[in-house]
């Protein structure tokens, strides 16, 4: 399942005509994350608050950092709530709608995560009008993961080239806290600025092409944000 999510269905007016959305659900479905998955268009923005890594297989996902341990969320605190004036990456403002491509044929189905938390059924936040078309929070849902769709494609080819040319190497890390204690924080890799430099330059002009250049800088700028982990 993709993280964060227990039972995606997809959402029918005859089946879910009475079903709606909990409001003000909070966040706490992120409590025990130390990393979500993010899109390479938000790595401007989120490499202001988070460090940004890429995970150690082959597909070369970029991810924000949250917290420094295992199962440690380090920007939610115990009343669900997100730290102020921080970016919430896209991942987790989507949740808990998702696509799903329907077996057989490549058509997309918007879902939701049919989970009590975040569902209940004759509330006021519906998903379907009483003639079974859907509420303006439905379209509304359905663009934005259209939006999230489109954006992770991209994303995908990004992360993959990346992990193909060989510029992503693994680190660990050692970083004091207080109370003179060390954390060992490993299992992610960085874009090497060594290897990006020697880096053949049909290879270089073609990322820049795709604008990607950018977004690699971002990464690079967003090393500085480990330091905002630790306080």
């Amino acid at each position: 399942m993709p993280l964060f999510y227990k039972k995606p269905t997809p959402l029918d007016a005859k089946l879910h005509e009475k079903l709606a959305l909990k409001k003000n659900f909070g966040l706490g479905f992120t409590k025990g994350v130390n990393a979500v998955p993010i899109n390479l268009i938000e790595m401007p923005q989120v490499c202001h608050y988070y460090p940004i890594a890429f995970s150690p297989d082959g597909s070369g996902t970029p991810v924000a950092i949250l917290g420094l341990r295992d199962s440690e969320n380090l920007f939610l605190n115990s009343k669900g709530e997100w730290a102020a004036d921080t970016y919430i990456p896209a991942y987790i403002r989507r949740y808990p709608f998702i696509f799903s491509e329907m077996p057989g044929n490549d058509q997309l189905s918007l879902c939701i995560d049919l989970n009590d938390d975040v569902t209940e059924q004759n509330g006021e936040q519906k998903f379907f009008e009483t003639d079974g078309k859907p509420t303006a929070l439905a379209n509304n849902a359905l663009e934005f993961c259209k939006s999230y769709h489109a954006a992770a494609k991209h994303t995908i080819e990004f992360g993959k080239a990346l992990a193909d040319a060989g510029v992503l190497v693994q680190r660990q890390a050692e970083i004091a806290v207080s109370g003179n204690k060390k954390i060992n924080f490993s299992g992610f890799r960085i874009v090497d600025e060594a290897k990006l430099a020697d880096l053949d330059d049909k290879t270089f002009l073609a990322w820049r092409k795709k604008g990607w250049l950018p977004f690699i800088y971002a990464h690079l700028f967003s090393g500085a944000q480990w330091q905002r982990l630790t306080k």
